[in-house]
């Protein structure tokens, strides 16, 4: 494999194809943890935890930062495409928007009556927080 190689990288959702592009590396939040795909990766499937997916275009590039809500990645020699639940940039997070967010579902919780509706409010309260992790970090 000769230095620099790129490979195929796809973001999707199901809202739209986020990313259609070659990277040089691409860093996932597996839910053993982050790991990191090259070309010339071995196969794989892994589910995908909330978090970020940082993708390197060329290397000492800057990486572009994907905030995602979890899903499964399908790894190739050639390729890398990530299923997600849900994608944003991280660029597009508000962090004081989240943290209105998150205030919010604690007041939901609060007041839920039964415990399916507190079980879905404690999953976004989650999916806020780690969103609020990735705007803080950017």
């Amino acid at each position: 494999m000769e230095p620099n190689q790129t490979f195929n990288f796809e973001l999707v959702s199901p809202e739209k194809i986020l990313a259609s592009e070659p990277a040089w590396q691409v860093t996932i939040p597996g839910e053993e943890g982050y790991f990191g795909v090259r070309a010339g990766h071995m196969s794989l499937m892994a589910a995908i935890k909330p978090g970020v997916v940082e993708v390197i275009a060329k290397e000492g590039d800057a990486p572009k930062k994907i905030f995602i809500a979890g899903g499964f990645a399908d790894v190739t020699a050639a390729n890398c495409t990530i299923l997600a639940e849900q994608a944003v940039n991280v660029a597009d997070l508000n962090a004081a928007t989240i943290e209105q967010d998150i205030a919010n579902l604690n007041d939901e919780i609060k007041v839920a009556s039964d415990t399916t509706q507190k079980s879905i409010l404690q999953k976004k309260l989650a999916m806020a927080a780690a969103k609020l992790d990735a705007a803080k970090a950017a």
